[in-house]
């Protein structure tokens, strides 16, 4: 492991996802799902979405979402509708986000994608 690109991952992921996210994502791998954990901290958060150059954390969170509702990966779409939050993108953006997402993937992909959305933001809300 490159020690210098899990900090850096970490401290990405931390930023993007919540301290609480990540923890628990961390805790709830357990034994078994600890190197997996290490192992996307690195890859995907530092050595992804640390990179300096190229896409902000903005246009990588709206990259996100649009491949995760094609793709139909739900609790993951939810996570990084969240994250896109906190990078910045006000609802009007998320709504021109997901009307995108909508055309592209197809309307039922858009209903789920609303549904997700308003959900998070209801639990937003009510905590």
């Amino acid at each position: 492991m490159d020690k210098q690109r899990y900090e850096r991952g970490l401290a990405m992921r931390k930023e993007v996802m919540g301290d609480d996210y990540v923890t628990r994502a961390m805790e709830n791998g357990g034994d078994f799902g600890k190197e997996f954990q290490e192992y996307v901290t690195e890859m995907a958060w530092g050595g992804a979405w640390g990179r300096e150059n190229g896409l902000s954390k903005r246009e990588r969170s709206i990259l996100n979402l649009g491949m995760l509702a094609a793709m139909g990966k739900s609790p993951e779409f939810a996570s990084h509708f969240r994250g896109a939050m906190r990078n910045g993108l006000s609802l009007d953006d998320l709504n021109e986000v997901l009307l995108q997402i909508s055309l592209y993937c197809g309307f039922p992909t858009g209903v789920e994608s609303f549904r997700i959305a308003k959900q998070v933001l209801d639990d937003q809300q009510s905590s």
